[in-house]
């Protein structure tokens, strides 16, 4: 199998990208790593916003623990449900995450339930631990995105754009090379490669915009929860895009329209919808109460 990734217009041509290293006869997966790096990350931001606004780092660092456990659950079992005919025959292969096959709707919406319970057992505004861990989330989806790099996987049907990639035909999953990538197959160096749209890349980038659009915005809200809701509705509307690129979709069954697409529609209508109502329902809240409000927050974290 040729391990090549060419970026040809960015004139940018790797010809060894693995997808592990081996520790003696252990092999440990880029993909893994990738989705480490992603979590500490995500971690150490949701903390640092902890701190800023006076709430208990120790509360994420709990909430971590269990949110990152029950999410990569909720990523295989998301993925597994709308694929299932990849695992049908082979049970067992239903375990074997390390070849990729997590969906990260289905992480997000076993974060979003295990916070919920979690604010509840520790007396927690839930509105408020959504904006901070939100931050974390997001940053966790800008690094995680480049698991897929490392995988040769969730990439776009064909393109000839300035940031086209090329991956060998043989380092792909054949069920996901269309008939329009199967017509535009190249040939560089005696390998034949597919050409594609790096979804995994668009999403990372425009992650990141809306991240810092988010670290921008927190310190201007409205209402606790607005930040995540304009997480929802930013993440989503560029999913929608996004997914409609790519060629391995999760489709629904009988209708075989992809869910990742009702998804994200879904969750934009209704988080824009539900900003516009709860805005309209705090204009009376200014600017020196909700100073208070974190202020007394911090004093009652001192005295802790």
């Amino acid at each position: 199998m040729d391990m090549s990734i060419n970026f040809p217009h960015l004139h940018i041509y790797l010809d060894h990208v693995g997808k592990n290293i081996m520790i003696g006869n252990f092999a440990i997966a880029f993909y893994g790593i990738t989705l480490a790096v992603a979590m500490l990350a995500g971690l150490l931001v949701a903390m640092r916003e902890a701190k800023r606004s006076g709430q208990n780092q120790d509360d994420y660092f709990d909430l971590a623990i269990i949110a990152i456990i029950c999410s990569l659950i909720g990523a295989r079992v998301y993925y597994v449900i709308f694929a299932w005919d990849l695992y049908k025959d082979d049970l067992l292969s239903v375990f074997n995450v390390r070849q990729g096959g997590l969906a990260i709707y289905g992480g997000v919406i076993a974060a979003i339930i295990t916070t919920f319970l979690f604010c509840k057992k520790k007396k927690l505004s839930f509105p408020l631990v959504c904006d901070t861990a939100g931050l974390g989330l997001i940053t966790g989806q800008i690094i995680g995105r480049w698991g897929n790099f490392f995988n040769r996987e969730a990439f776009g049907d064909y393109t000839d754009n300035l940031f086209a990639m090329q991956l060998p035909v043989s380092a792909v999953r054949q069920h996901e090379i269309t008939e329009k990538l199967a017509q535009h197959i190249v040939t560089y160096n005696g390998v034949d490669y597919i050409q594609v749209h790096p979804t995994f890349l668009y999403e990372s980038l425009w992650n990141l915009a809306l991240l810092l659009f988010l670290l921008w915005w927190i310190r201007r809200k409205h209402f606790d929860g607005e930040v995540f809701l304009m997480y929802l509705a930013g993440y989503g509307s560029g999913r929608f895009w996004i997914e409609s690129l790519r060629t391995d979709q999760l489709l629904l069954p009988v209708i075989h329209v992809p869910v990742s697409m009702v998804l994200a529609a879904c969750m934009t209508i209704v988080s824009v919808t539900m900003i516009i109502v709860i805005q309209r329902k705090t204009n009376g809240t200014t600017k020196a109460e909700r100073r208070t409000e974190e202020e007394n927050r911090r004093a009652e974290k001192e005295t802790e």
